[in-house]
């Protein structure tokens, strides 16, 4: 098969190493429109189930990834002057740039062709080949050709948010929450490297405006945010890369979605395909996952058409529980006032039930007493569990089309 992967992000990456490593026989090209070595981003999270799946994928990439990660375990949250710590399981961070320099190594010695500096152009057709494979991002221009056949819906989100390194360490999962005279703007920050943490700032839109941090210059973005979170940065800078104007690279959040994954020899994987809200921490272990599905369609399933409709069917099904805890996430941080006003230690506790489709409907308070009570009691846990899903599902069915 001759495969052309146009994207050289994890999905593409990772997705050419495993059709290589199922048949060297396959003809594959990745390219990238970037030069080698640059990316945009920090670092990425992954857990531990993810590292399993590319042990049994991939050996020498995930010894690779593994060597090259770092890890905690459990939350750290500062709110209004209090340090609150919470247990819970250990997590990975790796660099953007460390992981897809691992890929790339990796498919090359299985003799995947990788062209970089090298942009498709979606306007002369798709480039020839029996797949092509877009897995050009979010904003991906062979997608883009055939939205209406895609389905494609893309939401942008409430809040503002821009992605920085910092020289801080962090050694867990870290939260801060800091209260201004124009309300709460917050960060999350988790180590990827051993001098290096990703932190991510968001606040609502009247809170950025507010504080000038829409107006401002770069550097001056970057030290009116090294104010508010001086304390669990502890003196430590944070890093960015300005806009083309100058600017801080804020965004809002976009979710997108597909109603169908493929057309003809085309196939969606990665951003192209979905997102889900980067209070997750999912996006890259999404992308590596759509990568093992769709290499395992194609090796079990001889006709194509019929592998693309297993690829988009299995996926499809494995991500409605991720996208509907990113959305509960998402609003969660919309609403953050309903919860600020919550003891420290109960707010946190909130943070790490965000996902919860019957929170938003239960006064936080009471909610609180019913989780504490459910520990406790089986009964109750069972209720709480059963009572859940069947709420998200009746929320679904109303939302508009």
């Amino acid at each position: 098969m001759k495969v052309v992967c146009v994207g050289g992000g994890p999905a593409g990456l990772y997705l050419s190493i495993l059709l290589k490593r199922r048949d060297p026989g396959h003809d594959v090209t990745v390219h990238e429109r970037d030069p080698a070595g640059s990316t945009y981003g920090w670092g990425v999270t992954y857990w531990g189930g993810l590292l399993e799946k590319l042990y049994a994928c991939d050996p020498p990439s995930a010894h690779a990834i593994s060597a090259d990660s770092v890890r905690w375990s459990g939350g750290t949250a500062h709110i209004r002057g209090t340090t609150t710590t919470r247990p819970g399981d250990q997590g990975f961070g790796i660099g953007r740039h460390r992981l897809l320099d691992v890929l790339a190594r990796r498919a090359e010695e299985l003799g995947v062709r990788l062209v970089f500096a090298h942009e498709v152009d979606s306007a002369r057709g798709l480039p020839d080949a029996d797949l092509v494979v877009a897995g050009d991002g979010v904003h991906s221009a062979l997608r883009d050709r055939h939205a209406h056949h895609f389905g494609t819906k893309d939401t942008a989100g409430r809040n503002k948010y821009v992605w920085l390194g910092t020289t801080k360490v962090f050694d867990t999962f870290t939260f801060a929450f800091t209260n201004t005279p124009h309300g709460w703007i917050w960060c999350y920050a988790y180590p990827y490297g051993p001098d290096r943490s990703t932190c991510v700032v968001e606040c609502s839109p009247r809170t950025w405006q507010a504080l000038g941090l829409d107006r401002m210059r770069h550097a001056e973005c970057l030290a009116r945010l090294q104010d508010l979170f001086a304390e669990p940065l502890g003196g430590h800078r944070l890093i960015g890369r300005p806009q083309e104007d100058g600017r801080a690279p804020w965004l809002s959040f976009r979710t997108l979605t597909n109603r169908t994954w493929f057309r003809d020899n085309l196939v969606l994987i990665g951003d192209a395909a979905h997102t889900t809200h980067y209070s997750i921490g999912a996006g890259t272990t999404l992308a590596l996952e759509d990568a093992m599905a769709l290499a395992d369609a194609l090796h079990t399933t001889p006709v194509l058409r019929d592998a693309l409709t297993r690829y988009e069917r299995e996926r499809t099904t494995a991500l409605l529980p991720l996208q509907s805890a990113a959305r509960y996430s998402a609003q969660w941080y919309e609403n953050l006032p309903r919860y600020a006003r919550l003891p420290p230690p109960q707010m946190f506790a909130l943070l790490g039930q965000r996902h919860s489709p019957l929170l938003p409907h239960v006064p936080p308070r009471l909610y609180h007493r019913i989780d504490r009570a459910a520990h406790r009691l089986e009964p109750l846990r069972r209720l709480k569990h059963w009572l859940g899903p069947r709420v998200a599902r009746t929320l679904e069915a109303s939302r508009p089309r």
